[in-house]
């Protein structure tokens, strides 16, 4: 595979969809179509679990929660991620698998292994050539979410205490091409060390970006 998968990963209101729409409009802006994915999500399939995972309605026991997130995640892998990366195109993901071990394993207690033995199965092995960590306290990523007006899905209501433990599996995350970035800094500023970080492994990418 010639192409490139960037990840953006943090937990609730931490700004990935945000920078992930930005890196693509920079993209963009410099000729490159970048090819974006979200997760649970991205095919038809993903589509209609990621309405059953995100509905208040439902309550999942984790490991059903788990099996479905990894679900989604093998119809993406192999209808549009793998394929897109064959072709030598930039993947650009709102979450992948790191959100999976810090929400079902960091937060619900699901055991590493199984999530590591299954995350394998459904991915192929496939890993990320970069996962931009966004970190961001809880309590400051639901003043955001309260401040937009958005409501709250299945996941977000979850107490504080399961919503700490995600954010301290996010923070102590560590492995090849994992970089954190302070999500408490501005966006502009959150952009502009992203940018370095994705242009330093895309091919012909320009080093700067606007502040």
């Amino acid at each position: 595979m010639s192409g490139v998968f960037v990840v953006v990963e943090g937990s609730e209101g931490a700004g990935k969809t945000t920078l992930v729409a930005a890196l693509a409009d920079r993209f963009r802006a410099d000729g490159t179509d970048p090819v974006l994915v979200r997760e649970p999500g991205g095919t038809p399939a993903g589509e209609a679990i990621r309405a059953l995972l995100l509905d208040p309605a439902h309550a999942l026991d984790p490991l059903t929660e788990l099996f479905l997130f990894l679900a989604a995640r093998r119809e993406l892998v192999h209808q549009v991620i793998r394929p897109a990366l064959a072709g030598g195109r930039l993947v650009l993901a709102d979450r992948f698998q790191l959100s999976t071990e810090a929400y079902q394993c960091g937060g619900r207690g699901v055991e590493r292994e199984l999530f590591r033995v299954a995350n394998r199965a459904a991915t192929g092995g496939l890993e990320p050539d970069l996962t931009l960590v966004l970190d961001l306290p809880p309590e400051l990523g639901f003043q955001r979410m309260a401040t937009s007006g958005k409501g709250l899905d299945r996941i977000e209501r979850e107490d504080p205490a399961f919503h700490g433990r995600v954010a301290e599996t996010f923070r102590e995350a560590r492995g090849p091409g994992v970089v954190h970035l302070d999500a408490t800094r501005p966006p502009e500023r959150v952009l502009h060390l992203a940018w370095a970080e994705v242009a330093a492994r895309v091919p012909g990418a320009p080093g700067q970006v606007p502040h």
